[in-house]
């Protein structure tokens, strides 16, 4: 997870898989997924926030992992600062930067589902969630349940997290399909060669063929094979910007497979909305009015 600054000093959680790199006030919890679910779930994230004053913003960006989403909240939680999400809702993959934000009191738990199963899990063709909160009562008999009302009434995250465990076993197993192991290989090379090795020796290596190579990973992961790579190379990239991992953003270009770091720069304000350095300008000053 990692803290996004404001120029008007909101206070702003990214969900991500990795730990935060400032402190915070808020209480932020990684986890491993149950055994029972982890051939479906990456990774959960838990955000839980008691001060009923302070505004949160999450912001959804291009990381590869879509999921589910449960929060409890004082107030709405918005996406955009306009359309009000659902207590529990399934996002796709993000192409496009999005703000989920609220004002006081919230509990959020994301379950990140690896890349290749949004389609077993929800039964729908992966394109139709990409860049969308979608309310989980849409996906069938199975989620037109009471489990909001059982994740609200709720009296721990305990219990909480073994609800949405249960909810998302059944969930997968409504829809009677198995995962496809070309794409889960293609996204698992992917992210490991941080999004630089060719998709031809990726086809090649997996005996596919370019058409239904780009058919099949559309279907099941919701975006191109190319977008995923883009994907997966912008946050190779962004974990280092944001852990300052090169003291020049030239050599995080060099680093993650950029031309030059004007490229890095288009690329990152086209995921994010900030350049790298409006970013790390934002960084720096949040971190100066903690001390």
């Amino acid at each position: 997870m990692f803290i996004w600054p404001t120029k008007t000093g909101q206070i702003i959680i990214g969900i991500e898989t990795y730990r935060p790199f400032m402190p915070c006030t808020n209480n932020l919890q990684t986890f491993l997924p149950h055994p029972s679910v982890s051939d479906y779930v990456s990774s959960i994230v838990v955000i839980e926030n008691a001060n009923p004053h302070v505004e949160i913003v999450l912001p959804l960006i291009a990381n590869g992992f879509p999921g589910i989403a449960f929060h409890s909240t004082d107030n709405v939680l918005t996406s955009n600062g306009t359309d009000k999400l659902d207590n529990l809702f399934v996002y796709g993959q993000f192409v496009k930067p999005v703000e989920v934000s609220t004002r006081g009191r919230l509990t959020f738990i994301a379950y990140f589902f690896h890349p290749h199963v949004l389609r077993n899990v929800t039964g729908t063709d992966g394109k139709e969630l990409t860049d969308r909160c979608i309310e989980v009562s849409f996906f069938g008999p199975i989620a037109k349940t009471s489990l909001k009302e059982q994740l609200l009434n709720a009296t721990s995250l305990h219990m909480r997290i073994s609800l949405l465990d249960n909810f998302i076993r059944k969930l997968a197993a409504s829809h009677h399909l198995s995962a496809n192991q070309t794409i889960l290989s293609a996204t698992q090379i992917m992210r490991n060669g941080m999004g630089l090795i060719p998709l031809k020796r990726i086809q090649a290596e997996l005996h596919v063929t370019e058409r239904t190579f780009q058919r099949l990973f559309e279907f099941q992961v919701g975006v191109s094979p190319k977008m995923f790579n883009r994907i997966c190379q912008f946050h190779a990239a962004f974990q280092q910007v944001r852990q300052h991992q090169c003291s020049k953003l030239s050599d995080i270009a060099f680093e993650t497979g950029y031309s030059d770091q004007s490229h890095l720069s288009r690329t990152f304000k086209e995921f994010t909305n900030y350049s790298p350095g409006e970013y790390l300008k934002m960084a720096a000053g949040f971190q100066a009015r903690l001390r």
